[in-house]
């Protein structure tokens, strides 16, 4: 990369951290009652954490997977993380019923989410890995099979469910930023950091990776070691953004391919760190709309959603016109 470029780059990056400042301070501050001011912070500043934490693991996970695989039009979304996600909290709600301790505790709930969700993660994929010689083609089919596999049950569940349970299950199968306690921050913050010191070294390993695996193992690379570890600190970290918030669809196609058109890089320095910070951006600024504008009537996945789906569609068509 020469000077120019980087420096250019660099530009960006700092744009990019004084809008999401700007969106931060204005989320924090806007309309705010001065003499409920402790109150009005410790209501929303959580909320903001979350929305910072989600955005960044969503993008950055989506850009490792999009190098993993080496497709720009996929998510970590097709490992079935979402569907894995929907199944738990509807099986919780359907044997246990909505009254049970996992469904009203937060704390419990995240945890039973993570844990599951990472543990299965880790034991599936693993195995794909070993028995498909590290096919990352055959994992991703497997990946998308399951996540149908999982809605299918899913959907069983909801069609025999009481009615009002159902409803009471609705809430929690939408990305929604209320409610959030900082026990559940702290528990992320600490999980992000492991799993990002776990995988410091494949993570710097990842713009030589993208040269091609032949190329890699040329440079030295243990090419199937570090794949397998990058998908699932892939994994993991879509689980831990799903267990905090919810399944927010297409956020991670959305931040990944315009940090990609933005810096017009290798560097994945550059490109995951862009990703974090623009959906940041989104998250931050279409929750102060939805507040202040649609006054909470429109949860934002559902623009982030229909937006998503504008925006791979018109990935599809750029594609085939290249």
């Amino acid at each position: 990369m020469n000077a120019a470029v980087k420096k250019a780059n660099q530009k960006k990056i700092a744009v990019l951290i004084a809008l999401t400042v700007v969106a931060s301070v204005l989320y924090l501050f806007v309309s705010v009652n001065m003499k409920y001011f402790e109150y009005a912070m410790s209501l929303r500043a959580p909320k903001l954490i979350v929305m910072l934490i989600t955005a960044f693991c969503i993008g950055s996970a989506s850009i490792v997977f999009q190098s993993i695989i080496n497709n720009t039009i996929v998510t970590p979304c097709l490992l079935g993380m979402n569907s894995l996600y929907t199944l738990i909290h509807t099986a919780v709600v359907f044997f246990l019923g909505s009254g049970s301790l996992i469904a009203r505790n937060t704390n419990l709930s995240f945890v039973v989410d993570l844990v599951l969700m990472g543990c299965s993660a880790t034991l599936i994929y693993s195995y794909l890995f070993k028995k498909t010689n590290h096919n990352m083609l055959y994992v991703l089919l497997v990946g998308t099979i399951m996540s149908t596999f999982f809605s299918s049950i899913q959907t069983t569940l909801t069609r025999v469910m009481d009615p009002n349970e159902y409803d009471s299950l609705l809430a929690t199968l939408v990305a929604s930023f209320s409610n959030v306690n900082a026990s559940i921050v702290a528990v992320s913050l600490v999980l992000m950091a492991i799993i990002i010191v776990a995988l410091r070294r494949e993570l710097a390993l990842l713009d030589v990776i993208t040269l091609g695996k032949d190329q890699a193992i040329n440079l030295g690379v243990d090419y199937d070691k570090t794949i397998r570890r990058l998908l699932l600190g892939v994994t993991l970290f879509i689980a831990i953004a799903t267990a905090m918030v919810g399944p927010v669809s297409f956020m991670g196609l959305i931040v990944a391919n315009l940090s990609r058109q933005l810096f017009k890089t290798y560097r994945h320095t550059y490109l995951i760190l862009g990703s974090g910070l623009i959906g940041m951006l989104i998250l931050v600024g279409g929750q102060l709309i939805v507040e202040h504008v649609f006054t909470y009537s429109v949860p934002i996945s559902v623009f982030i959603t229909v937006g998503g789906g504008i925006y791979f569609l018109y990935l599809l068509l750029k594609q085939r016109r290249a």
